[in-house]
């Protein structure tokens, strides 16, 4: 059921919110060899329930969400719950406050149903970085369901939850969402407040939503979108009716195919369903574009710099003395910094710390981090000329379909190249929206990217809905 079903069969009586979340629970006992979550909430779930049922069967007014099973990614602080980030070293933290997503879900009254397994400190590409161990591809269990919000995808992609939190650094939503064939959605930066999500990297961090269907994405953000003054990278801009793009054709629409985006390393068939799909809209009245973005070659480097330099600063708060992990068996400060920090961080992880650690180091900040700077505002020039001329972009979300687990573990490069046609979203701070456009011959779902302008969510449910209303595979 979409969101808005299940609130009227609960408002209506047709359906308990205790007998919803059952539903749940089992397959989430049933699936267990998913893992896709660190945590199952069954007690606090249970209780948030029957308040529910008890303020329908009192007459009392219930939010927008009364009901909603929904799974949130184990690097957002929800009171009084473990919060991980997937790591050794915060495996025993419990969160002292709610994050402002978490509380404006809950102001409506959702029922969240655990935390969701990811790549530690949301680094990486498949899940497999946890160290809570992998998780499995519910289409495919021999594979990888994404990374590195794979957890939250697959409590969707499983019907182990209706919706689900993630977020989304450099793809980490919208690549899971393909790999699962689920819709995935990345918000502009500054759309979603970030207050209560654990950074990575600050200036690309963005939270998002998986779901089963376009609207209950556009419900969801429109419930989680909105100016806190709790976070400075908030936009203090108006929310529109997310709703409202929804159930509209698409004639007259400008829709923009970068050359750069179709070339070697994509899997044929993902290429050839994406330009099926572009058949389709062509022949119902939108307006395809060739268009160009020159630098996104450059995007899989400049991203990388940035990312692992933000993360250098951002985890160096992990000391071991405040709180996290500590190894207690040395003997002076700077052995239990060191030993501490080496045992709780995986090795993902301590890769990306060393990097941004030398890219930020005084001999070469200017060839490495202040360069990769000037690349990102080049990214985002090659934006803000193609918005002028399009609505929206249709890219592949990735170059092939799910990998199978361990197949590129050991080669990070390879790995870091799953994110090259969803990273300049994140760098230029627009938004961004998978879409499963079925499965290929092997039955593994396919994914297609619907980028659009800064603040421009609506057009991602327009062109989204319809692709999905209309395109049959």
């Amino acid at each position: 059921m979409r969101i808005q079903e299940t609130l009227n069969k609960i408002v209506t009586g047709k359906l308990k919110a205790e007998d919803n979340l059952n539903y749940y629970l089992v397959n989430c006992k049933k699936k267990q060899e998913l893992n896709a979550f660190i945590s199952i909430l069954e007690q606090s779930a249970k209780q948030k329930a029957a308040e529910i049922d008890s303020s329908v069967r009192n007459g009392n007014k219930i939010g927008k969400l009364a009901g909603t099973i929904i799974a949130v990614k184990d690097i957002i602080n929800i009171k009084g719950t473990i919060t991980t980030c997937g790591s050794k070293i915060l495996e025993n933290f419990r969160s002292p406050y709610d994050a402002t997503v978490i509380s404006r879900l809950k102001n409506e009254d959702v029922i969240i149903i655990g935390k969701t397994n990811m790549d530690e400190f949301a680094m990486g590409s498949s899940t497999e970085s946890s160290y809570f161990n992998v998780t499995r591809n519910p289409v495919d269990q021999s594979r990888v369901p994404g990374g590195s919000s794979g957890g939250s995808a697959v409590a969707v992609a499983a019907d182990m939850a209706q919706v689900s939190i993630g977020t989304d650094t450099g793809g980490s939503i919208r690549q899971p969402a393909a790999f699962t064939g689920v819709v995935g959605l990345k918000p502009s930066y500054g759309r979603v407040s970030r207050y209560g999500l654990i950074a990575y990297a600050s200036s690309l961090d963005q939270i998002g939503t998986f779901s089963k269907n376009v609207n209950d994405s556009a419900f969801l953000l429109q419930i989680i979108a909105g100016y806190d003054e709790k976070d400075s990278t908030s936009a203090d801009i108006e929310v529109p009716d997310y709703t409202a793009a929804l159930n509209v054709d698409v004639k007259g629409m400008k829709i923009g195919i970068p050359q750069e985006y179709f070339g070697k390393g994509l899997d044929k068939e993902i290429k050839e369903r994406i330009f099926t799909v572009l058949d389709h809209l062509k022949n119902s009245g939108a307006i395809i574009k060739e268009i160009s973005l020159a630098h996104s070659d450059y995007g899989i480097a400049a991203y990388y710099i940035i990312a692992t330099s933000e993360a250098s600063s951002n985890l160096a708060r992990y000391d071991s003395i405040r709180y996290g992990y500590r190894n207690k068996n040395q003997e002076d400060l700077t052995r239990t910094y060191m030993e501490s920090r080496h045992e709780g961080f995986g090795e993902e992880v301590r890769r990306r710390i060393m990097l941004g650690t030398y890219a930020l180091s005084a001999g070469y900040y200017d060839a490495y981090y202040k360069k990769a700077l000037q690349v990102r505002r080049l990214i985002k020039n090659d934006f803000d000329k193609a918005f002028k001329e399009v609505d929206c972009i249709i890219t592949p979300t990735t170059p092939t379909t799910a990998f199978k687990i361990g197949e590129k573990i050991e080669d990070p490069l390879s790995m870091y190249l799953m994110d090259i046609y969803t990273v300049t979203a994140n760098l230029a701070g627009i938004c961004g929206i998978n879409i499963p456009v079925g499965n290929n011959s092997c039955g593994l779902p396919i994914g297609l990217q619907i980028l659009a302008d800064h603040f421009k969510e609506e057009n991602l449910f327009k062109l989204g809905d319809y692709i999905e209303r209309e395109c049959s595979f």
